[in-house]
């Protein structure tokens, strides 16, 4: 007696789930490359931590404020100029130097907030892990970078929306040429950017 053949589809079933199972490896494995952070150089890996130890003079130390890049970030051919700005842009609020936020910023950005309206809205927030992910051009001369960052601030600082002292942030920043130099412009209004609990 012979057994009889397979159906139709029980012949299908098992390259059905193969190719099922590969697209989603496949897509995790691309998802995983896409939204990972870079890899810190082994010499630079102590200067993505953000320093909270006193200093001597028992003031705290500064926290990190460089700016990381992706490679895709850094191909961009104003990848530079964008670090830069965005690099005096955090010194800035870590910092507390008003005239050195006013700089790197549109003069209707600067317009929108007096130095006391400012001082008291970053007088404890100390920013850092700065990431860049993606830079875009936008209309004309203005650019839209994609970037993650660290606040930390008093709980009383903290945004309405989001009473927490720490928070991880990702948002996108328009920056536009203002008189020859890279500036940083103001947020488009709407919903709160992405953010989370740290």
């Amino acid at each position: 007696m012979t057994t009889p053949a397979p159906s139709s589809r029980q012949r299908w079933l098992v390259p059905v789930v193969v190719v099922v199972l590969s697209v989603t490896v496949g897509g995790g494995l691309l998802a995983r490359e896409i939204y990972r952070r870079p890899d810190q150089p082994a010499d630079d890996a102590s200067s993505a931590v953000p320093t909270t130890a006193p200093s001597s003079s028992g003031a705290p130390a500064a926290v990190d404020d460089d700016v990381r890049m992706t490679d895709d970030a850094r191909a961009h051919p104003q990848a530079d100029a964008v670090r830069k700005v965005l690099k005096k842009y955090f010194e800035a609020i870590n910092t507390k130097q008003y005239p050195q936020w006013t700089a790197v910023v549109t003069d209707e950005r600067a317009a929108g907030q007096s130095q006391g309206d400012w001082k008291k809205g970053v007088r404890s927030t100390k920013d850092s892990d700065a990431l860049v992910y993606r830079i875009e051009r936008s209309s004309g001369n203005s650019l839209r970078v994609l970037v993650g960052f660290t606040s930390r601030q008093d709980i009383e600082d903290a945004p309405p929306f989001f009473r927490e002292p720490c928070i991880k942030w990702r948002l996108v920043m328009p920056l536009v040429v203002d008189d020859g130099t890279l500036k940083v412009a103001a947020v488009d209004g709407g919903p709160p950017p992405e953010h989370e609990k740290c």
